[in-house]
């Protein structure tokens, strides 16, 4: 009977999706086990409610001294946690956060550990999917025996949503120790910004769109359809799009309803971040592009042609 915890992510007042995408997999690799939940915070009745339509149960870990991000207690009361509640596999958000806490976390259970991965196998062994060499290799690594786990998971990727209506338990436990680290404020990202790995539709450019003036185009287009503008790695480098905005391996791994390629040829870095979206549309000039390869619908045509049509048509469409 396996046991398998999900470190939810609170951040700015909101539960990030990244949760409920841990849940996700969880739920998928637990066999006869358990998906639990872990929320770490303050006045977190909400957030674990919404949690618990998703896993078998959640516990709360509450207290004023939670209600700011610091490694340190998260470790600590994650620490007394599975003192009690001992897990086999502790899956945990490949952010900022996660990131910093989760190899302590590992080094404290003395639990190997494999990070930002894309995939999670326990048929024959353990085996955890992820990309080396800035995405250019997509390896399976094989993890040896140990009585638990640590994985850091990549976020966008595990959408497949599991339905569970579970129970939510209030943890007791409180920081064990004042930390050595002393929370100081938040830095909010730039008015504007947006986390294109949530969209339901992305407009996403290439190369093929030629200057930074012109994703303007990409722009007019993605507010009429009620979307967000990425784009593809030599994009970002060349600094037109904000490197958040990246979708690729070496960027986000998007899954929306709509994917529309604007002058993309379809790099496999690029293809690996969006090859599950529901429908993608791509428009290229050359007829051999690689996106034509995973696109549903595609037009051999010149973008600068074919998206001022699409935006007209569009808006008639609309009224």
């Amino acid at each position: 009977m396996m046991r398998v915890f999900a470190i939810a992510e609170v951040s700015s007042g909101e539960l990030d999706p990244v949760s409920i995408e841990l849940l996700n997999l969880a739920n998928a690799i637990k066999g006869e086990g358990s998906a639990e939940a872990v929320v770490i915070g303050n006045n977190l009745s909400e957030f674990a409610g919404e949690l618990a339509k998703h896993a078998d149960k959640v516990w709360k870990i509450e207290d004023g001294s939670l209600e700011n991000y610091n490694p340190e207690m998260y470790v600590d009361v994650l620490l007394q946690l599975f003192s009690r509640e001992k897990p086999d596999v502790v899956l945990i958000p490949n952010s900022s956060r996660g990131a910093e806490f989760a190899p302590l976390l590992a080094v404290k259970l003395s639990a190997p550990i494999v990070t930002d991965i894309v995939g999670l196998d326990f048929s024959n062994g353990v085996k955890a999917t992820r990309y080396i060499f800035q995405g250019k290799l997509l390896v399976d690594v094989l993890v040896k025996e140990s009585e638990s786990y640590v994985f850091t998971v990549r976020q966008g990727v595990f959408k497949d949503e599991c339905r569970v209506e579970g129970e939510v338990v209030d943890s007791g436990i409180k920081p064990s120790a004042s930390p050595k680290r002393e929370f100081v404020g938040i830095v909010e990202p730039e008015a504007g910004e947006v986390d294109i790995s949530q969209a339901d539709i992305v407009v996403s450019v290439g190369r093929g769109i030629d200057d930074a003036s012109n994703i303007e185009l990409a722009e007019e287009l993605a507010e009429v359809l009620g979307g967000v503008v990425a784009g593809s790695r030599p994009v970002i480098d060349s600094g037109w799009l904000p490197k958040d905005r990246q979708v690729g391996i070496s960027g986000k791994t998007v899954k929306p309803k709509l994917y529309l390629a604007l002058g993309i040829s379809g790099a496999f870095q690029h293809i690996m971040g969006m090859k599950d979206s529901e429908l993608i549309i791509a428009v290229n000039k050359d007829p051999e592009a690689p996106i034509f390869g995973v696109a549903q619908y595609g037009i051999v045509g010149d973008l600068f042609d074919v998206v001022p049509a699409l935006i007209e048509k569009l808006r008639e469409v609309k009224g």
